[in-house]
Formats: C-alpha cells, structure tokens, sequence
C-alpha cells in the first residue's frame, strides 16, 4: 500500500505539479462529476471531453494554491472554477460568431440542477473505494468488505479467508483508515 498523506488537496498544494500520483488520484475521482455538470450544461460528450481539458488547465494551475477551508465547500469551489471556464467558452464562442440564440440556451443551464450533497458523497466515496481497491492485498480488501460492506460475522470471513478473526478487524481498520485519509478535506 502507497502512504498518502493527509488528504489529496494537501498534496496537490504542497507539491505544485510535482506529485504525479495526486494529480491521476484527483482526475479520477472528479472527472466523472464534472463530465455530469458538462451534461447538465447541454454539452455532447465530445465537446464536453475537449472543454473538461480546458478545466484541467485551469485547474493545473489552481489548486497548487488552494487553501482547503472546513468551513467551506470544495465542491462549490470546483463548481465555480468549470463555470466560470465555461462563462469564458461562450465569450470566446461568442466572438467567433455563434448564433446568439444558441448562446442563450447554453447560458441559461442551470448549474444548480447539478449532483445534490448526497448523491456526490455517495460517488465519492464509490469511486475512492474502486481507486483504493488496488493499494491493498486481495486478502485484507475481501476481509474488509465481507465484515463491514456485507455485515458478515469476522468469525465467517476469517474461515472464508484462512485468516484469525484479529486479521479481518485489522483489515477493517486498515482499509477504513486509508478511505478516511483519501477523503479528507473532500467530503464537506
């Protein structure tokens, strides 16, 4: 298992455009959210692929600046970075001659129809258990999961497993602890 420092925001700000690993841990986490809030704004899926690299720039250049606040959403901060990227897509769409009807349709999607609170912890925590899934041994994964996922007796999935009984609350742990380090600073 890799370690991970305490959250993915703080080592994204801590290692500017260094730490490989966070950047590819944070695509995949958010790419799949903002693609659904390029949806929303009425965009093809072609389009929304090109402007989601646009995001990224920004983003690149962005977060290794960003101070996570408790008190405040990170969400509602990348919600505002992709709009304002696509407040500056139309502008540019605009100047290049687009329809002004067409422009209309697109400026009055409304973002507030994006992912509700519950829905986005729900996927978040989904997507860093698939990512997280990887940094652990077959054997302490299934443990983990048997136990707390399907609510399983530790005494079943140790003989499942040929492992003690002490192995799966380890497991548990283990596993639990690194979601809770992944998802720090993510989840408001």
């Amino acid at each position: 298992m890799n370690s991970t420092p305490a959250s993915l925001l703080d080592r994204l700000a801590g290692s500017g455009r260094e730490d490989r690993s966070a950047w590819e841990r944070f695509v995949e986490l958010y790419t799949p959210l903002m693609v659904s809030w390029c949806q929303q704004l009425r965009m093809s899926d072609a389009d929304a692929a090109d402007f989601m690299q646009e995001v990224f720039l920004v983003l690149i250049e962005r977060l290794p600046h960003f101070k996570y606040d408790p008190e405040k959403s990170f969400r509602a901060w990348l919600k505002t970075i992709l709009m304002n990227s696509w407040r500056n897509h139309l502008r540019r769409i605009s100047r290049a001659g687009a329809d002004q009807a067409d422009l209309d349709a697109l400026a009055e999607s409304d973002p507030a129809l994006l992912r509700e609170e519950s829905e986005h912890r729900g996927y978040l925590v989904r997507r860093a258990l698939d990512l997280m899934k990887q940094d652990f041994e077959p054997t302490t994964w299934n443990a983990c999961w048997e136990f707390v996922v399907h609510s399983r007796p530790a005494q079943d999935v140790a003989a499942e497993l040929g492992i003690t009984v002490n192995a799966v609350y380890l497991a548990k742990s283990r596993v639990l602890r690194h979601l809770r380090t992944e998802l720090n600073g993510l989840l408001e």
